[in-house]
Order: C-alpha cells, then structure tokens, then sequence
C-alpha cells in the first residue's frame, strides 16, 4: 500500500505546484494525518509549504519538512558521492513518514540546483522512499508534437529507472491543443495522463506581488485590490482616449506619475467597468496632487494606485519577467488551481491508484472536502438574492472556480458587476438577474397571488412583493429556475425563510420542521437535532425529527446511529420526560425498522464505549452513536454550544428539515467559508430524488426565533 506520493518534473516552468495542491486535496479527503516532505530546499521561505500548511492545517513541524538545502546537498554529493546523499535523505524521509498515514513528497525544481541529473536522483529518492511517482511536464508555449514527445520521453525515464509511476500530468498547454493532445496521450501510455490547460491567472502576478517586486508605495487600494490578478499590462504615453481603447479587463495600467489625466481617466472606465482593470502604476516615483488622489478614491474605491521609482522601460522589463505564485496570501489563485486540477483530472480514479489508506474517522476537513466533492458530483444551480453582498460575492467566485455548483445572483445588475469589478472577482458564468427589470416578474406575480389568493392577495399587490430579491428567488426554486436558495447574510431569518412557507410549503410527509448540527469534532462528525427550532416537542414530534435527522445523515455521508437522549438509560429512570423519550424511540421503532436506534439513553452511554459496556451492554447504538436527539431545545441549545466552545467542535447547521425544496438561511456574520459550505449544502439537498428536504441556516439564534 502506498505511504506516499512523489510529485516531481523533468524541467523547470512546469507549475507543479497545481499537481502538488491537488493531490494534497485528494490525501486529505481520504486520511487525517498527511505529512509533507521537501528533500531540497532553496534559501528563503517555502511559499508552497506555507500554502499547505494555511489552507489544510498542518500542524507538522516545519523543521522536518526539508531534507537539506541545496548546497549542502551538492557539498555533500561532491565530497562523499551521491549514495550518502541519497542515505541522508532517506534518513530524514523516515523520520517524518512514521508519524503520518501518508506523506506528499514534493519534487526538486531544476532551477539552479547545481545537481547532475536530477531527473536520475528523483527517481532514486522515490525509489528509496517507496513512494508512486506522478511526473509532470510543462507545455507552455509549446507545439502539440513537443508536448506530446516530451510527456512519452518523461514516462520511459522515470519507469526505466523502476519507479512505480501512478500517472502522467501535462501542464500549462495551449488550451486549444489540450483535447488533441489527452487523446492522443491516452492511447500511447499505459498509465493515465492527465493534461491541464494554462490558464493566465494563475501565472498573473497579483498586484500586492508586483509592489513588494519593484519596491512600491501603496497611494490607494485595500487589500481586496491589492490581490486582484495582473493580467495584462497597458502602458501609458499616448492621449487619453487611446489608452482608453487599449484597456482589457484585469489589465494594471502603467503610467508616469504626472499623467494624472490617465490616472483618473483609467480609474473612471474601472467604475464604469468598461473594462474593470486591476490597478495603475506609477512610474518616476511622481505622485499625484492629493486633490487627484481624493477623486480617484471616489471613482473606484478599493482599486490600487501604486507608485515605483524607476521609470516606465526598466518597470516594463521587470514586469514582463515576474510570473504569480501560489502561496498563502493568494488564496483566490488556490482557489483557481484546485478548479484547474478537479476539472481535467480523474480525481476519483487517482485517488484509488494512491492507495491511500482509509480510515473510518471523519474530520472536519474531510467533511468540508466530501461535501464539496458530493455537490460537485451532480452540479445543481443555486440562486443567491444577495447578490451585491461582498461575502457573497467572494464565495460565488470560490463556488464557480471550484465548479461546485451553477449560480444565479439577483440584484441590480450593473451593481453586482460594478461591486464585483471593485472586489476584483471574477464572476464567470454566474447568471445576473434584476428582479425589479426581469422578464419573469409577470409571470411571478401570477403565480405568487395564485398561491395567495386566499389571503386576498392580487396580481398588482403580487407585482409588488415579487420584485423583493428573497421572494423572487424563492419563486425560481419553486418554478425550476433554481434547485434551492441561499439567503441571510443581510436579511433576516423571518425575511428569508418566510417565502419558502408561503410558497415551496413543507413535504406532504412531514408533521413538522426541525433542524439538526453537523458537529465536526476533532476525529469524527456527529449529528445533533433539534438545537434550532422546537422548543418542546412531544413524543410524535420527537420521532418525526429522530427519522428526519438520520436521513440528513445519510445524505451526508454520516451512518445513522440514532441515541434518544434523556436524562437516564434504558429502564433505569422513570417520569414525564423519561417516558417521552421512551415512546418517541417506539414509534421511531414502529415506523423504521432498519433504523439502528436507542433510547433513553444518557449522552454519555451514547458516544463513550466504556460507559455504554456498563449501561446498555451489547447495544449496537450506545458507545457509538453518529445522531443524537435531544428532548426539547433548551437542552439541544446549551449543549451543542457547550460543544462547540469547550471542545473546539465546528458547528455546520443548522439544517432545517421538512421543507420540499432547499431555502436556506445564512447568520448575518457569516464568513465566506461559511456561505461556501452552506451553499453546497443546499447544492446536496437538491440533488435527492425527491426534491431536497432540507434547509440550512448557519444561525442557531436567528432560526430558534423566526
């Protein structure tokens, strides 16, 4: 089996870190404890490293991630022969690999290494290591036949000299030549060859990068403009209007200080986005009048002006020789090169080829990572009516790089792409949609004071609410425009779920609405209901939301275990609440027969196995339940907020349960992270045959009230 996975090349510029950042997503999806090794390492700070250790939260110890630096590394083969370097670096290998289930090995990069044949002394490290090799060649700016030639010679090399290759990746192609070329490959290589199409905004420079490059001063811009992608470069000396014409979206317009008719100019077609740009550059280290600076501001908020000393052809020429990288202060860059990695490689077909081992553990980060992969699956398209939302706008960009769902965002139309081109987002292929000017709004109201007539609702007053962007969108899930909505971030509880009740209704089958969290522990993910909604559900109640929570576990890839909570275990207790709890698991029993379910239980019998050989010997739920129900919401409230503060637990949720259609609701301090995962949630629910039972809110205070 596998241990771990070299990621090497057979040349520089190949932007392996794309293949690096991939496979890394797919070892954590699989296990919980990845290591990382770097056998040579350059001076300076491992931007890579830094990345992974960020984004996966690597608690390893930086200090074991590198073998040596390079020039100990070419020291050491000089004076004692290329076998003691290779037995050193084994040496370190080992200490880092016995304390992971797998470790990402990642590759020499060719460039200035001072090493002969380090193609030869990756294979050999591989070798040692026991590790798979997946080799990658870059092919920017290269014909089809080169490319193709040097993918072939680079899978003769590393298997000629005996190494285990898992799979062959082709990177930074023409994207017009990568369909030619993986079908080509397919037939010629007895492994998979995987091709990945360039794409500019990963190799881009940010303009953050580009002011610590040439030594800059930041005049104006946040840190949402700063990171924005240079695309192009436009370089100011003509009139105004022909610079004008030269502009192209993400261009960063470059241009003597005292041209102050260019700066304000540029900025203006930026506020018009006519095109959006990424930022202007100052050259001469001349600086606009504060009174230029001041308009500037006002025209395109957050867009940066920085200015350099050096003058315009010295700045072109380092501009044109600076290339992006991925590291931790590019996230939306990781965003694209995992969209990348996820669209043009078998993801689940490599995966098996690792070998990684299983485990039956279930971190959050592996439950964040399934979600995602589950949603992506079967794309469904979701509708956002807070479409200006800054947030929102920032998880629509991950949502759509990732290609986890299809998005509609409602809202002024003009706004989202003026707010969208301020904030730097790329909003793809995002429908836009105006509840107040679209099409639909006729049609809407018909079918809004249809459903409201017996509240004496008309078409004109219909007319009125329907152009509100939560009823609007409420109205496309109903209709089939959307599979589910998700809203809240500005708006109220009452304000986002409200349509769903007067128009998607809850299933024909269910008695009552209910919630559950998902609690993401440090080693695995239990289910908890209901924490959010009902304040004190009787026994038919409490079966009602037992049944509802084990199957929201299930879509969820939890096993259902259900534990009736109580405050005794089995027939030890008697009294109102006991005997609730024991007539709530009888109808649950009743009902669901398959269901693996027990109760009155005390939580403790529930999820500790020792305690539950005491209680309820030979139970199969007590020790290890996965959904525990709590008799009423005050006991559901404290005690998941209880966990979640005492014991670092991540609370998903919660999701509401019983609605035929997805409407979910976000909390008004909602992260981006948050909208992301409460998105493809919603992007889950629609995906069931029967169309989505389930709604998400990530405000346990703002539904419990509602």
């Amino acid at each position: 089996m596998t241990r771990s996975v070299y990621v090497t090349g057979i040349d520089r510029g190949d932007g392996r870190q794309v293949v690096e950042l991939g496979v890394m997503e797919l070892l954590t999806r699989r296990v919980d404890r990845v290591g990382v090794f770097r056998p040579l390492v350059h001076d300076g700070p491992d931007r890579l490293f830094e990345l992974l250790r960020a984004r996966y939260r690597l608690a390893q110890d930086p200090a074991t991630v590198y073998g040596m630096d390079y020039h100990e590394a070419s020291a050491l083969q000089a004076e004692r022969g290329t076998d003691e370097l290779v037995s050193t670096l084994v040496d370190r290998f080992h200490a880092v690999a016995r304390d992971y289930e797998i470790v990402l090995v990642l590759g020499s990069d060719y460039a200035d290494t001072q090493l002969p044949d380090e193609l030869a002394l990756n294979a050999r490290l591989a070798n040692e290591f026991g590790a798979s090799v997946i080799p990658v060649v870059g092919g920017r700016k290269q014909t089809s036949e080169s490319v193709l030639a040097e993918t072939r010679n680079a899978y003769r090399a590393y298997e000629g000299l005996g190494c285990d290759v898992l799979a062959m990746v082709t990177n930074r192609v023409a994207p017009a030549d990568r369909a030619g070329i993986a079908g080509r490959l397919d037939s010629r290589l007895p492994v998979p060859c995987y091709v990945i199409p360039d794409e500019p905004a990963l190799s881009a420079p940010t303009v953050s990068q580009i002011t610590q490059a040439l030594d800059g001063t930041v005049l104006l811009g946040d840190d949402s403009g700063l990171s924005r992608d240079a695309l192009n470069f436009v370089f100011g000396g003509a009139t105004l209007p022909n610079v004008l014409g030269a502009l192209t979206p993400g261009c960063l317009v470059v241009t003597p200080g005292d041209r102050a008719d260019l700066v304000v100019g540029a900025l203006a077609a930026h506020s018009a986005g006519t095109p959006p740009i990424a930022g202007v550059l100052l050259t001469l280290d001349e600086r606009p009048s504060d009174e230029v600076l001041t308009l500037a501001a006002r025209l395109a908020p957050g867009t940066p002006v920085v200015a350099v000393r050096t003058g315009s052809f010295d700045t072109a020429g380092e501009l044109f020789a600076m290339e992006g990288k991925l590291n931790a202060a590019t996230p939306r860059k990781a965003e694209t090169a995992l969209g990348l990695f996820e669209r043009y490689v078998d993801t689940g077909d490599l995966l098996d080829r690792v070998s990684a081992p299983s485990t039956d553990r279930v971190t959050p980060m592996m439950f964040e990572h399934e979600l995602l992969e589950q949603a992506r699956s079967d794309r469904r398209r979701v509708v956002l009516p807070e479409g200006t939302e800054p947030r929102v706008l920032h998880a629509a960009e991950v949502l759509l790089r990732r290609g986890v769902c299809d998005l509609t965002l409602l809202g002024p139309v003009d706004q989202i792409r003026k707010k969208a081109a301020d904030l730097g987002i790329d909003l793809g292929a995002a429908q836009l949609i105006d509840p107040a000017t679209s099409e639909l709004r006729d049609a809407f109201a018909a079918r809004y004071a249809a459903l409201r007539a017996h509240k004496g609702v008309t078409v004109e007053l219909a007319y009125d609410v329907v152009a509100d962007v939560n009823y609007f969108g409420t109205l496309m899930v109903e209709e089939g425009l959307a599979d589910g909505m998700v809203s809240g971030s500005v708006h109220s509880t009452a304000a986002t779920i409200r349509p769903a009740f007067e128009i998607i209704k809850t299933k024909p089958d269910a008695s009552i609405v209910s919630s559950v969290f998902f609690m993401c522990l440090a080693d695995k993910v239990l289910v908890y209901g209901d924490c959010a909604v009902n304040p004190d559900p009787d026994a038919r109640q409490l079966a009602d939301i037992a049944v509802q929570s084990a199957a929201t576990a299930a879509r969820f890839g939890v096993e259902p275990r259900i534990a009736m909570l109580s405050y005794s275990t089995g027939t030890s207790g008697s009294g109102a609440d006991v005997d609730k709890v024991r007539e709530a698991t009888e109808l649950v029993r009743g009902r669901r027969d398959d269901l693996k379910i027990e109760g009155p239980i005390q939580y403790d019998a529930a999820v500790e196995p020792s305690v539950a050989a005491t209680k309820l010997p030979g139970s199969e739920v007590a020790g290890q339940a996965s959904v525990l129900i709590f008799p009423d919401l005050n006991t559901g409230n404290n005690t998941y907020k209880a966990v979640q503060r005492s014991a670092g637990a991540i609370a998903v949720g919660p999701v509401l349960q019983g609605l035929r259609k997805p409407v979910n609701d976000l909390s008004r301090g909602a992260l981006v992270q948050d909208i992301v995962n409460t998105v493809a949630i919603t992007a889950v629910q629609a995906q069931s045959p029967t169309p989505a039972s389930t709604s998400t809110s990530t405000s346990t205070d703002k539904a419990a009230t509602a």
